[in-house]
């Protein structure tokens, strides 16, 4: 198991291709002030010692060498031992609408991306509980097991986008049902189920079945509406540039509305709550309270522990590659230059 430390210093690998442009400008600026000097066979007789492709070669180890401190800095350490511990916790299972209705901006950016962030910053409250990470939408998918490495859910959790289910339009039930499978723990006593949605289901009869079936299973339900009741457009993006707004057969644009009357139905009837997810502190909030609430279950979980630092690793790699690069001298390599792997040879 692979930790970062400082990921932050990351962005110092912008400076990579920036040095690599500025080396290209470079190296055009030479060959043209050269031949205002003398033209190239003159050239190559006044210097002839001079490699032509040594000062490429020592940009590859000059990058190479602060790539390798960057990761250096940003200190990535393994996990040396795996050990099994006692943890006590919720089995929470969060299903994220992705159907096309969630790409309106009437909440910043747009639902779906305010929907990960309020799934992601509840995660970020969680001390010991097990979650679990359904996407759906005319159909339901697994997305992550039920687990307790909150990183591995924020990276599938971010993944998550309206293309990924080939079957549109909004099926709560099918989530539901889905989400009655993720919970494995017989003993577990408190099950949570969380439905992220701007509350559009093409399925309403059938959702209350699978209600009263997840309620026999021990499930609460909570849902969390994103949107506003008002609606808005459903913007039809290619490379993040509006290409037009989303119509019906009849060719009048889709305004696609916050539905808080079927999620707050769904609530009641899943002993649980209707939760405004416009305001992410109050929501994250709120959630936090209730499951501070509900009484733990204990079990088992196996966690990396002892980590080491790696980070000397990569500064005596980095080091090494900028010794190169000091020590690397323009002019040819003589063992080279026999060999005349790179045209070394002066021209007759």
């Amino acid at each position: 198991m692979i930790q970062l430390d400082e990921k932050a210093y990351f962005y110092l690998l912008a400076i990579i291709p920036v040095m690599v442009v500025a080396f290209f400008f470079l190296q055009v600026w030479k060959r043209k002030t050269q031949k205002q000097f003398a033209e190239a066979s003159l050239l190559r007789k006044l210097a002839p010692n001079r490699s032509s492709f040594k000062s490429a070669l020592k940009l590859i180890f000059l990058l190479l060498g602060l790539s390798f401190l960057i990761l250096g800095l940003v200190n990535p350490k393994i996990g040396t031992k795996l050990e099994t511990v006692k943890r006590e916790g919720v089995d929470i299972v969060f299903a994220v609408d992705v159907s096309k209705s969630m790409l309106a901006e009437d909440i910043a950016p747009n639902r779906l991306e305010k929907s990960k962030r309020l799934v992601s910053e509840i995660i970020n409250q969680l001390a010991s509980d097990r979650i679990g990470i359904i996407a759906y939408a005319g159909q339901a998918y697994p997305q992550l097991p039920i687990t307790t490495d909150y990183s591995a859910a924020k990276m599938f959790l971010q993944s998550m986008n309206t293309n990924m289910l080939s079957s549109q339009g909004t099926a709560i039930n099918a989530a539901i049902d889905l989400a009655s499978t993720y919970y494995n723990d017989a003993e577990q006593t408190n099950r949570v189920l969380f439905i992220v949605s701007d509350g559009e289901d093409h399925s309403e009869s059938s959702t209350i079945e699978a209600v009263d079936k997840a309620i026999q299973n021990g499930i609460r339900i909570y849902t969390i509406g994103v949107g506003k009741p008002k609606g808005a457009p459903i913007p039809l993006k290619r490379n993040g540039i509006v290409e037009g707004l989303k119509k019906d057969n009849q060719g009048e644009v889709v305004i696609t509305k916050l539905n808080e009357a079927v999620l707050a139905e769904i609530a009641e009837e899943g002993n649980g709550q209707y939760i405004d997810g416009s305001n992410t502190e109050n929501a994250v909030e709120y959630i936090k309270e209730q499951l501070n609430q509900m009484d733990k279950k204990e079990f088992e979980a196996k966690q990396f522990a002892e980590y080491k630092d790696q980070f000397q690793w990569f500064l005596g790699i980095g080091l090494f590659f900028l010794f190169l690069d000091i020590f690397l001298l323009d002019r040819k390599t003589r063992w080279l230059k026999k060999l005349n792997l790179f045209n070394e040879h002066d021209d007759a």
